[in-house]
């Protein structure tokens, strides 16, 4: 998943018939068992994608036309997908079209060809490398709910620590607020942005490029949109990668909560000793235990008093945002987040760049249009418990135990306990009809944890699991020349392994040098 916000880097029939399998029918789970389909308007499956350069200028893009609910494919106004392509380096040993979509949810998914494309020539010379923003994201018909500045106030207001019965019930307010907001301003889409019409969307983009197959990469909350288009349309997929695998077997609700143990993990065990290895560069304790102290002596100090750095106001909870996202990729997040503690602690003796760097890495904890998607797809797609008071007893041992994130859990599921009830088809996704799909996982990965991966992999029959033995989340070309061999050969080649394996993984990084 993105999950939440992580680090840059860097993720032939006519298309009439092919379109007549691919809509799924009128809007419950029983219509798409029986296989009914409702006809698609000709004004989606007869359209013509118009490649014009992106700005960037390294891809193609074009908009695409799809229906708001493709179970009602008539009713309400249509929605505008941006996507994107790289087309194949060497057309003579072009193999066909690899799909590729963001995480989050939330992330922007058009830039992505580029990259994948540049960090692999193998894949540059046999695929046409195509992606797009998923609808509610980005360059498409976006979901809107609150403003930046009702959104930073979930994260500047208070301590997500404190357990206070004023503190809870402003926690609820908010998150209330929240969700009215969501269903004022965003006209009506709200039910519609959901992973099942996202593969929808998928399947038409498919037939309008004119191939009856298409291999997939995902990574992260795209290895949930991965396995559910496979699942709907497992006859549309020939070789498959999921990377940094959400439970997709399972529900939203059941994943989330397992997050605040694996970013507390990748914390304790993975930054803290590197942190306390490279104290003569960041003085922060020589033990991992020593380092945590000073962490939570830094935390302590912004509760009581929080900090004005160029203009942004720093709490502790913008502190444990920056710590969950550091920890997604030990190489610039590890180095970043030590850097961030120092200028925290002594701002009057930080240079004025780096005060500014700090302050505009921790301005936004969470861009306001990522934060609208992010919930309407994981409070939409599957149902939520409602029990206010289950949250609070449930949010509160997560904040004893893995405070890191799980001081966050409350304002989370309180925004998914209000949302508007789904009517969203359950999927189930068991691997019956598909292919081989390859999985990556690391060990430490603090956001799709490897007991997630592990539950995906069981239920994704035929399925093999790569397993990489480090912290990081995202696998392919993330510097682990295993893990790219092995994808690499799938995708290219059609070399699957035949069991499950695993991968070393890269060594941590060095300590960052001090201007």
């Amino acid at each position: 998943m993105q999950l939440f916000k992580k680090p840059v880097r860097w993720a032939a029939a006519a298309a009439c018939g092919l379109l007549a399998a691919a809509a799924l029918p009128a809007g419950a789970a029983s219509a798409a068992a029986k296989g009914a389909t409702p006809p698609v308007p000709d004004r989606y499956r007869h359209q013509k994608l118009d490649w014009q350069p992106c700005v960037s200028g390294a891809l193609e893009c074009a908009t695409m036309s799809v229906p708001r609910d493709w179970y009602h494919p008539d009713a309400g106004p249509s929605l505008s997908i941006q996507v994107s392509r790289h087309k194949a380096a060497d057309p003579a040993k072009r193999r066909g079209v690899l799909m590729m979509a963001a995480g989050g949810p939330g992330a922007s998914g058009l830039p992505r060809p580029a990259n994948l494309a540049r960090g692999s020539a193998k894949l540059a010379a046999a695929y046409d490398i195509v992606s797009f923003d998923q609808r509610g994201v980005g360059a498409s018909t976006n979901v809107v709910c609150s403003d930046q500045d009702t959104v930073d106030a979930f994260f500047t207001s208070g301590d997500l620590r404190d357990r206070s019965d004023q503190a809870v019930r402003a926690t609820f307010d908010r998150a209330r607020d929240f969700v009215r907001d969501c269903e004022r301003n965003s006209g009506g889409l709200l039910p519609y942005i959901t992973t099942d019409q996202a593969v929808h969307d998928m399947d038409l983009y498919r037939a309008l490029l004119g191939v009856d197959k298409v291999s997939y990469y995902g990574p992260s909350y795209a290895s949930f949109l991965g396995a559910y288009y496979a699942t709907e349309f497992p006859r549309h997929v020939e070789r498959v990668v999921l990377d940094s695998n959400v439970d997709f077997t399972g529900s939203w609700e059941s994943f989330l909560v397992g997050q605040p143990m694996s970013f507390q993990r990748r914390f304790e065990q993975d930054f803290l000793p590197w942190l306390a290895k490279n104290d003569a560069t960041y003085h922060q304790g020589r033990t991992p235990a020593e380092a945590k102290a000073s962490y939570e002596r830094l935390r302590a100090a912004l509760h009581d008093h929080p900090l004005d750095i160029e203009g942004t106001l720093i709490t502790p909870n913008q502190l444990d945002v920056a710590a969950t996202n550091a920890m997604y990729e030990a190489n610039g997040g590890f180095q970043m987040l030590a850097a961030q503690m120092g200028v925290l602690e002594h701002p009057d003796s930080a240079s004025a760049d780096a005060r500014k760097a700090v302050a505009n890495q921790m301005k936004h904890p969470m861009g306001a249009n990522f934060f609208a998607d992010f919930f309407s797809v994981t409070c939409g797609d599957t149902p939520w418990k409602r029990d206010g008071r289950y949250w609070v007893d449930k949010s509160a041992e997560a904040t004893r135990d893995n405070p890191l994130a799980g001081a966050r859990e409350l304002t989370f599921t309180a925004i998914c306990a209000n949302w508007p009830r789904t009517k969203a088809p359950h999927i189930k996704v068991t691997g019956k009809g598909l292919p081989p799909v390859l999985m990556l996982n690391s060990t430490h990965d603090p956001a799709t944890y490897y007991e997630s991966a592990e539950r995906a992999h069981r239920g994704l029959a035929g399925s093999r699991l790569i397993t990489v033995n480090d912290g990081d989340h995202g696998q392919y070309q993330n510097g682990n020349a295993c893990a790219d061999a092995y994808v690499d050969s799938y995708l290219v080649d059609g070399a699957i392994p035949a069991e499950d394996t695993t991968c070393a993984g890269v060594p941590l990084p060095e300590p960052a040098a001090r201007g």
